[in-house]
């Protein structure tokens, strides 16, 4: 449940879903597509908000969702979106209430079970703003030791934490800030993402690297999405592993679909959303 500038509640009941982490290349929005269309298809209502102005990545998914819907006579199950705009302000104080304003407003026109907010893969006061309202802040990362960096620095066998980083300690006050604001906590789950389909000597150095940050940081790790060539084709027709059966014109599902709608599956699972 949010709170607004003035105090107020903004919702009464939607379950916050932050898509954040500051690096972009890490599969962002063909998780959140996929993590969308899952719950669309569990009968719930989905409000989508992207922060990302500038490159509407999830945006421009659901775009190609409702044009492949249209063109083929089709009714696929789609969510409410929107966009947040950057403000063009000079004044810092003014550029960062317009943008507040325009990110409760979203807000408040969604009357949906989940909201999900996309943040860009940068830090931005907006970005800053929509950590504070997360329920489940949901962060996923390559495996690799770059994007592992933004959450805190290890040894090179993994195995102790040299200290946290930037991202983390923004994650540290944006928790502490909705704590503040209505004493409930977020759940913070880390997963990794495009996983190679062979485990190499660097995939256990990350993943024990992992183990030592998240007993530092209070986070969860959960199974992430393998590296797949379906999910960038899938894309311009803004469908989603979830659509196979269910849209002819996608093509014979093959055993490797099946594995990957398992994986979908098993990473929202994971995710312990309120789906009862």
């Amino acid at each position: 449940m949010g709170v607004d500038s003035a105090g107020q509640t903004l919702m009464d009941n939607p379950h916050f879903i932050i898509l954040g982490n500051e690096k972009g290349g890490t599969g962002k929005s063909t998780l959140a597509m996929h993590v969308i269309v899952h719950l669309l298809h569990q009968g719930r209502s989905v409000g989508v908000i992207d922060l990302d102005s500038r490159q509407k990545s999830l945006t421009r998914y659901l775009d190609n969702r409702k044009a492949f819907s249209e063109e083929h006579g089709l009714h696929l199950a789609m969510p409410e979106y929107t966009v947040v705009e950057r403000s063009a302000e000079d004044s810092v104080r003014v550029m960062e209430d317009e943008e507040r304003a325009w990110l409760e407003q979203a807000i408040r026109s969604m009357n949906t079970d989940f909201i999900l907010i996309d943040c860009p893969g940068n830090d931005t006061w907006l970005s800053r703003v929509a950590h504070t309202y997360a329920d489940t802040l949901l962060t996923p990362i390559n495996d690799s030791f770059v994007d592992l960096d933004l959450i805190g620095q290890v040894t090179a066998d993994g195995s102790k934490v040299i200290k946290l980083n930037y991202y983390s300690e923004l994650v540290w006050d944006c928790r502490k800030a909705r704590n503040m604001n209505d004493k409930e906590s977020t759940d913070w789950v880390v997963t990794r993402n495009r996983l190679a389909s062979l485990t190499s000597r660097n995939n256990r150095r990350v993943e024990r690297a992992l183990e030592s940050l998240k007993r530092k940081i209070n986070f969860r790790v959960v199974p992430g999405l393998s590296e797949r060539v379906i999910y960038r084709e899938l894309f311009l027709k803004g469908l989603t592993m979830m659509d196979f059966g269910k849209v002819q014109q996608i093509g014979k599902m093959q055993l490797s679909h099946v594995t990957a709608r398992k994986e979908i599956r098993a990473l929202v699972e994971a995710l312990n959303l309120p789906l009862d």
